[in-house]
């Protein structure tokens, strides 16, 4: 089995990590872990498998998240990952959506610790790469340490040997997924006890984490950091990665060469009949924080809908920022 680095991941997140964003992160950074959304294994029983499986080779290492609660639709779906070429598969049980409830998947599975550790078994059983668990500190009025060590527990006796921990428990009614990752307190005390009191376990820390200085801070006590909103909300904090956290000394690639190479994916992708608006709207924090920003992002905005948008909309946003001189090549 490969041997997966998970000191640094990006979170999977709904609406966000297709596979074009994932593209454009690893532009970025070499090492870095990346995730899809979460697929639900209904989507892949009966949807349009090959559509929500497709990724480029260049995304390697990518994860699989999974959204499900019946163990044999589950390991039918983790087979489908590997024979894709996934490198691990994930079971979400963090989501805090009140939609999960009716599916009984997400953070609902955090009260249902033997149906998850029945699941993990049997995606075990079906591959050969590890099948890894995303949750949250508590549920509910689930939310006692012994709670989650308990449900911890209980899923790596059945097999799990990876564990992604959102540092804040989930309340599944009352607050929104929005409101979920920013109201209840984080809890980092929580996953540090969790690496401490099972040292044979990986445990990798999500919530909250918006700089590779504060990864390499929390990499101290535990194996792995996610990292989330700010990866993709200003993605050229990945550019630090493979330095910081890998300890790689290639150059970074600077902003306006990752625009360029990513200009190269979106025109072929043109080509195959891919709309250039589902693409860009990934890259639009590329040069936050820098003069000229807003004006980079509304020149895509406002042009990435219309019929024959291409790379050329790319080239311009580039242009302005340019010909003021705030970016040098």
């Amino acid at each position: 089995m490969r041997k997966i680095d998970r000191r640094f991941c990006v979170a999977p997140m709904m609406d966000y990590t297709d596979r074009f964003c994932r593209y454009f992160h690893r532009l970025l950074s070499k090492h870095a872990l990346l995730y899809t959304e979460m697929v639900t294994t209904g989507a892949l029983l009966h949807g349009d498998r090959h559509r929500h499986l497709r990724f480029d080779p260049s995304e390697h290492p990518v994860a699989l998240q999974l959204g499900g609660s019946v163990p044999a639709d589950l390991a039918a779906c983790a087979k489908y990952g590997q024979q894709a070429g996934y490198d691990e598969i994930n079971l979400n049980c963090g989501c805090p959506s009140e939609r999960v409830l009716s599916g009984q998947f997400g953070a609902s599975l955090m009260k249902q610790a033997p149906l998850v550790a029945e699941s993990v078994k049997a995606m075990l059983d079906a591959v050969s790469i590890p099948v890894t668990v995303k949750h949250r500190t508590g549920v509910d009025d689930c939310d006692s340490y012994q709670e989650v060590v308990d449900f911890v527990a209980t899923i790596a006796e059945a097999g799990c040997e990876v564990f992604i921990v959102h540092a804040r428990k989930a309340w599944l009614k009352g607050l929104s997924p929005k409101q979920n990752r920013e109201i209840p307190p984080l809890q980092y005390d929580r996953v540090y006890r969790l690496k401490s009191d099972f040292p044979e376990l990986e445990i990798v820390i999500n919530g909250g984490i918006n700089s590779v200085e504060q990864a390499s801070e929390h990499l101290l006590r535990v194996d792995g950091v996610m990292m989330g909103r700010e990866a993709y909300h200003n993605p050229y904090v990945l550019a630090q990665v493979d330095s910081v956290i890998y300890g790689d000394n290639a150059a970074a690639p600077s902003r306006i060469r990752a625009l360029e190479r990513f200009a190269e994916y979106v025109e072929s992708e043109i080509q195959a009949g891919t709309k250039f608006v589902h693409m860009t709207r990934h890259i639009l924090g590329l040069f936050n924080g820098m003069p000229g920003a807003r004006r980079f992002r509304r020149h895509i905005s406002e042009n990435a809908h219309g019929e024959g948008a291409d790379t050329d909309i790319l080239y311009d946003a580039l242009a302005h920022l340019n010909s003021n001189q705030v970016i040098r090549l």
